[in-house]
Order: structure tokens, then C-alpha cells, then sequence
């Protein structure tokens, strides 16, 4: 069974649909890479996995149960094994970084303060924060900034982690830091799902890259397959013109 499988997924706001019959599957320790020009919902398939928008379609099964997006039980467990960071890092401006880190998992989680902190100051040291544990977001850079989002997202110790843009907001020479710490968590085995635009990070660390367009699937392949050997005119468009830009 894959970790997660998609299936015939749809959804709609406004009158207006933005997905249409998402077919995917994601097994453990996979990283799936989804690109696709802007408004093709990438970042709409994310949000409807989190729960944050409503399917009007489909289903969606994680580690061989389904979800029931109607019920808000069942999301909260299936946040229990998801979590994600957004393009925007979202950080509590009047804490410091470790206890960015540290809150949803003390107050959501109700888990030990002692074990909870043990485990994000490991988490900070992962991501190349150690000595950051005092300081507040305003005194970080955009890239420390999103690597603290990061660590406060493992910290929920997701089974599955969504990546959302997470360099679109960062200058260019921030991007390699979060890229970097990216790398690593793929290094280690963590199942990843994530949008992004960075064409040469996402053919090093993808497994397998899915093109989309206006809410569909257009082609599901390896790295190799989508930017040496791409089926579809699409895809092929697509990358062509991302690749001739870099």
C-alpha cells in the first residue's frame, strides 16, 4: 500500500474548479516533486490534503485509511502525521526560536516540555540553528527564518512533510540554506511532497516529478524522464522555457 494515495481528487471555490481528478500515489520515503506554471493548483492540492480547502471530490487515503475531510476528528489525526510549511514563514514574532519550535507540540501535542525541547534543539542543530535558540524572528534572516519553520513543522514529527514554495520569498542567495536543509531530511528517509520552482534542486532531490496545468496532472516521471524525455508537448514546453531562464 502506498503511504498516501490520491485518488480522483476535484475541488472547487468560487464557482471556479481548481482541481480536477488528481491521481497519485506517494510511497514511504519518496520525495515528489510537483511543478507547473502558477495557478495549475499545486499549492491547492497541498492545502486540500492539510484540510485547509474542502474536496468535492474523491478521496484521499493515508497509511491505508481514508479520509474524512467532513469530520473534523479525522483531520486532526491526519495532522497528527502531516504537517506543512507555507511560502511564508508564519513564525510567533513575540517568541523566541525555540519556543517557535517547541509550543504546538506542548500545547496540541500535550507532550513533556523536557522531551519537547530536547528534540528541537536537535531539530535546530539539524537545520544549522544551534546557536539560535534565544534569538526572535525579527533577528534572523529570511532563510533562518523559513529553516525555523521547518524545524517547527519535523517537531510534530510528520509522518509525511508538504512544502509549499518554501524559497519564493527568499533572495537568491537565502535559497541554497533552505534547499540545503531539504537535501538532508531527504537524506534521511522523510516521505516529502513539495512545490517548487527551483528546477536544478527539484531534478537532484525528486524521486519522481509531477507536471501540472490547470488543475490536472499532465505527466507523472522521473526526473530524467520529465526534463530529458518528456511524453507529453506540455511538459516538455514547460521545462524548456523554465530551463532557458536558469
Amino acid at each position: 500500500m502506498p503511504h498516501l494515495a490520491v485518488e480522483n481528487l476535484s475541488s472547487a471555490y468560487a464557482q471556479q474548479q481548481v482541481l480536477r481528478n488528481i491521481t497519485l500515489s506517494v510511497e514511504r520515503g519518496e520525495v515528489i516533486s510537483l511543478i507547473g506554471p502558477s495557478g495549475s493548483g499545486k499549492s491547492t492540492l497541498l492545502r486540500v490534503l492539510m484540510g485547509l480547502l474542502p474536496p468535492t471530490a474523491g478521496r484521499v487515503v493515508l497509511d491505508d485509511a481514508p479520509l474524512d475531510y467532513a469530520s473534523k476528528q479525522n483531520v486532526r489525526d491526519a495532522r497528527d502525521k502531516m504537517a506543512i510549511v507555507f511560502q511564508q514563514y508564519n513564525l510567533f514574532q513575540n517568541m523566541d526560536v525555540l519556543s517557535n519550535v517547541t509550543v504546538a507540540p506542548i500545547k496540541i501535542k500535550k507532550r513533556p516540555r523536557e522531551q519537547v525541547e530536547t528534540e528541537a534543539k536537535e531539530l535546530l542543530r539539524r537545520v544549522g540553528l544551534a546557536d539560535k535558540h534565544h534569538s526572535y524572528p525579527d533577528e534572523l534572516s529570511g532563510g533562518q527564518q523559513q529553516r525555523v519553520a521547518i524545524a517547527r513543522a519535523l517537531a510534530l514529527r510528520p509522518e509525511l512533510l508538504l512544502l509549499d514554495e518554501i524559497t519564493a520569498a527568499l533572495d537568491p542567495e537565502l535559497v541554497n540554506e533552505v534547499l540545503d536543509t531539504v537535501r538532508t531530511l531527504a537524506g534521511e528517509g522523510i516521505t516529502m511532497l513539495l512545490v517548487s520552482h527551483e528546477m536544478a534542486f527539484v531534478r537532484e532531490v525528486s524521486t519522481r516529478v509531477v507536471m501540472m496545468d490547470k488543475g490536472q496532472i499532465v505527466e507523472t516521471g522521473t526526473p530524467a524522464q520529465i526534463f530529458g524525455n518528456a511524453q507529453e508537448a506540455r511538459t516538455r514546453d514547460f521545462v524548456g522555457k523554465i530551463l532557458r531562464h536558469h
